[in-house]
């Protein structure tokens, strides 16, 4: 039986932990409180706002008008639908030896463009001036 008042050992162990845990305690708070009372700072948060980046969308181009098959370079021939380096010398080849095309139809005569190839072009190019071949013939 237990006599009221008296503590076993092991209570009294128990207790001396239990006082030394607390001991330990208040003075890790009182070490802490003694370093942020002797230092001046702010706590601050930073937020980077990072926006997702704006879809490239392919550039629009410019509205241009028909290219000139007669006066064009090799670069601006390029910009035609199915003419690549190749094709644009030798549009400009046949030009040089021909004269100027008198026609968008005289593209045919190009090698490399068939009718497939001059039907995308036909609303791209133009020969400047079209003449009619037959008032060309009459001559006042």
């Amino acid at each position: 039986m237990k006599v009221a008042g008296k503590l076993t050992k092991s209570e009294w162990a128990l207790l001396a932990l239990t006082a030394a845990f607390l001991a330990a305690l208040g003075l890790l708070y009182l070490d802490a409180s003694h370093t942020a009372a002797g230092t001046d700072y702010t706590i601050s948060v930073q937020r980077i706002d990072r926006e997702p980046p704006a879809p490239q969308l392919p550039a629009e181009p410019e509205p241009r008008g028909p290219v000139d098959v007669n006066t064009a370079d090799a670069a601006a021939l390029q910009t035609l639908p199915g003419i690549g380096p190749a094709l644009a010398e030798r549009i400009i080849a046949y030009r040089t030896e021909h004269g100027p095309f008198r026609t968008v139809e005289e593209l045919l005569e190009v090698k490399g463009i068939g009718e497939a190839t001059l039907e995308k072009l036909r609303q791209e190019v133009t020969v400047g001036e079209e003449t009619d071949k037959t008032q060309e013939d009459t001559v006042p």
